[in-house]
């Protein structure tokens, strides 16, 4: 027997819940075969004050199942209660001619609150999208009663999901989906038609940034305030005499005071504005995504302009409860004209890193998932779960993207790889590109893996986190810059990874150097785990590593920290690739085993007697301690004086850090690590003579610490 559609009603009640339940509704078309989609518009899409909004829902070619007029004019708090009654009246008749398997409500508006009441109260499931944030006003109290209503959520933060799993709700009926406006958003906002939008609503003189957004709505649980603040911002920003875009307010109490008040100040006629009741989404996005400036109370500050990197001012209580990125500045007590200008003087202009707190652009993929998987054959009535609430993570949910990862690159001086890593530490899907020599070639190439791997981690049910970069040479990792490389990656200094790398992906960017990761690595994942104070040593074709005290890696005033393949061990040795003498790496790296190699090659004394030894080009390091395991004496003594060399400069190591454990990484590190534990019970001060060298067990230590910086990191918002 063919499977039965799914007949899902989505409800929309205004401009701003269509902009989040448009995505979930082309989604649901898309797919003809699964789902059988019912519209139902309501609310302010109908009144031409407020643009007759319900023409774009035609014009993106949905069938409007039913028009129900449900709004009591008088933009009042009795007139906002008679709007919910007067719903209630009408929508008992289309649920019960449209007969949903599903009714999909969107926020905290009025409007949505009859919905799920009328819904729930006619055994009709409900998928509440956007629930468990928190705003600070009464819509709260709105969106956690449709919660309560609601049989599945699709949230769009962890904290969210988490204050849904405070209230009770049921963890296996909660979805982290993210944001669906950030579906669209992410794709659209680089369209190359960005300056026409911006001339077309602004005028042909007005350039990309030099613009200001404004969008201010009553707060009705204070709607006189609402209204000083309201003629504050106008007054702040005719003084501050840019081009603005200026939206009308939304429909709630104390919006036709707010829109007296613009009349009375002159600006739907004065030349720097231009005030309008209704912008399709997709300009206004372009619009947000370039503008100097956003201001006001929307929720689209606070939320889509993040992924922009878009400065904000949030005026006022309305959204001060909201999880923001750092591009948004809170003027809560808006009290005077100067607070508003100086935030316009400190934000406008600026440009901040991209968030990517309220969805990574795969929300409704994961919602139609989430749909699919509804039995309606299992019991409608809710069941609450009381506290104890336990620590949620989504990691066994099938229908959430539930493995949380990092994207791990890891740049080396033959090749450039790109791993997809969990947050166990196993390598999901792993990329390997040989590293090209000029700096556009390898940031370009770094951009397509990282692409390919995000596209790739959709279908591996991994959820994208940010991007940790192991690199060689000097780096400031506060800045994500490389300040000096290595000689094995050209062109590679002074070069700032974090910017082009967060702007193209929309995620966010750590950097370090690869010894330091490899520190990192131990840490998380390795014989460091749960060690307060650790070294680890980098053996392979130089030394490098990373120093962990007091639990946080150290990095060093001007970040040269832990450059351990530079301590010098003799002041008359052989010449190093940094330019001195008798440093570790000269001694002990795999380049200078190469060159020892290479010397008694030359002088035909790497052969054992009586032993065939086939010396095939080109001699390595690994010939030298071949010789050396079959008895030639001249190997032997380079070996020894190479381990003698790093368990001296191991020793320093522990008479100025003390650590507790020595961790040997790298090609080399198995080889080393019984002559230096033995060097340092010989060599070592007797407080320190008991420090335990272990060999790393990671295969890959690089890739590991630039994903570790991400997985310990990402909830932080200062990057």
């Amino acid at each position: 027997f063919p499977q039965k559609k799914l007949r899902v009603c989505v409800a929309t009640c205004n401009r701003a819940d269509y902009s989040k339940l448009a995505p979930i509704m082309f989604g649901i078309k898309s797919h003809p075969d699964d789902f059988e989609l019912e519209v139902v518009v309501l609310g302010s899409h109908l009144i031409d004050d407020y643009g007759n909004t319900f023409r774009m829902i035609e014009q993106d070619d949905f069938d409007i199942g039913s028009k129900l007029h449900t709004i009591v004019r008088g933009e009042d708090e009795a007139a906002m209660v008679e709007s919910v009654g007067l719903a209630l009246v009408k929508l008992p008749d289309v649920l019960q001619r449209l007969h949903p398997d599903i009714l999909v409500v969107h926020g905290d508006r009025f409007d949505a609150l009859a919905l799920a009441t009328a819904a729930a109260l006619m055994n009709i499931r409900i998928l509440h999208v956007e629930g468990g944030e928190v705003s600070g006003t009464i819509d709260d109290s709105i969106r956690h009663a449709i919660s309560k209503l609601a049989h599945y959520h699709a949230c769009c933060t962890r904290m969210a999901e988490q204050h849904l799993i405070a209230m009770c709700e049921d963890h296996a009926r909660i979805l982290l989906a993210g944001c669906p406006s950030y579906d669209k958003l992410l794709l659209t906002h680089q369209r190359g038609d960005y300056l026409d939008i911006i001339k077309s609503w602004l005028g042909d003189n007005v350039q990309e940034g030099n613009y200001i957004v404004a969008l201010q709505h009553p707060v009705t649980t204070d709607i006189q305030h609402s209204i000083k603040i309201y003629g504050l911002m106008l007054d702040a920003l005719l003084s501050f005499d840019k081009k603005t875009l200026i939206l009308f307010p939304n429909i709630d109490a104390g919006s036709k005071e707010m829109v007296r008040v613009m009349r009375r100040k002159g600006i739907e006629q004065h030349p720097n504005f231009r005030a309008v009741k209704h912008i399709p989404f997709e300009q206004f996005i372009q619009l947000v995504c370039h503008a100097g400036c956003m201001i006001g109370n929307s929720s689209c500050g606070v939320r889509e302009a993040g992924a922009f990197g878009t400065p904000v001012i949030n005026l006022g209580t309305r959204q001060t409860g909201r999880e923001t990125g750092e591009n948004v500045l809170h003027v809560r007590d808006a009290d005077s004209h100067n607070k508003i200008f100086h935030a316009l003087e400190l934000q406008f202009g600026k440009r901040y890193p991209c968030s990517k707190i309220y969805g990574d652009g795969n929300a409704v993929p994961r919602i139609l998932k989430f749909l699919q998987s509804i039995d309606l054959d299992e019991p409608l009535q809710k069941t609450f779960c009381f506290p104890p609430v336990k620590d949620s993570i989504s990691q066994d949910i099938d229908h959430i993207l539930e493995t949380q990862s990092a994207l791990a690159i890891d740049l080396g001086g033959t090749n450039l790889r790109v791993a997809i890593i969990c947050m166990k530490g196993s390598v999901v899907k792993k990329y390997v590109q040989p590293n090209p020599r000029t700096f556009e070639d390898r940031m370009s190439l770094i951009l397509r893996m990282c692409r390919d791997a995000m596209k790739d981690a959709v279908c591996l049910n991994c959820r994208i986190l940010g991007v940790g970069v192991s690199t060689g040479g000097r780096v400031n990792p506060q800045a994500g810059v490389v300040l000096h490389s290595t000689n094995l990656i050209q062109e590679w200094s002074s070069v700032d990874l974090r910017t082009p790398i967060s702007d193209a992906l929309h995620l966010p960017v750590w950097v370090d150097n690869d010894g330091n990761c490899a520190a990192l690595a131990e840490r998380k994942f390795g014989h460091g785990k749960g060690v307060e104070n650790f070294v680890t040593v980098i053996t392979g074709t130089g030394i490098g590593g990373g120093i962990i005290h007091h639990n946080e890696l150290v990095h060093g005033s001007t970040f040269c920290a832990a450059e351990l393949g530079h301590i010098v061990v003799s002041l008359e040795g052989p010449e190093c690739s940094c330019g001195g003498h008798g440093c570790i790496e000269a001694y002990s790296s795999g380049m200078a085993l190469q060159r020892e190699a290479k010397k008694l090659h030359d002088e035909d004394l790497l052969k054992v007697e009586g032993v065939d030894m086939k010396l095939s080009e080109p001699i390595t390091a690994a010939h030298l301690i071949s010789a050396a395991r079959m008895g030639n004496s001249k190997a032997d003594a380079i070996l020894n004086k190479a381990a003698t060399a790093l368990g001296a400069g191991i020793i320093n190591i522990l008479h100025i850090v003390n650590p507790t454990l020595v961790i040997l990484s790298g090609v080399l590190a198995s080889f080393y690590q019984a002559p230096v534990q033995r060097i340092i019970s010989e060599r070592a001060l007797f407080s320190t003579k008991g420090t335990k060298v272990v060999t790393s067990d990671l295969e890959e230590p690089a890739l590991l610490g630039a994903a570790s910086m991400v997985l310990d990191y990402t909830t932080r918002r200062i990057y």
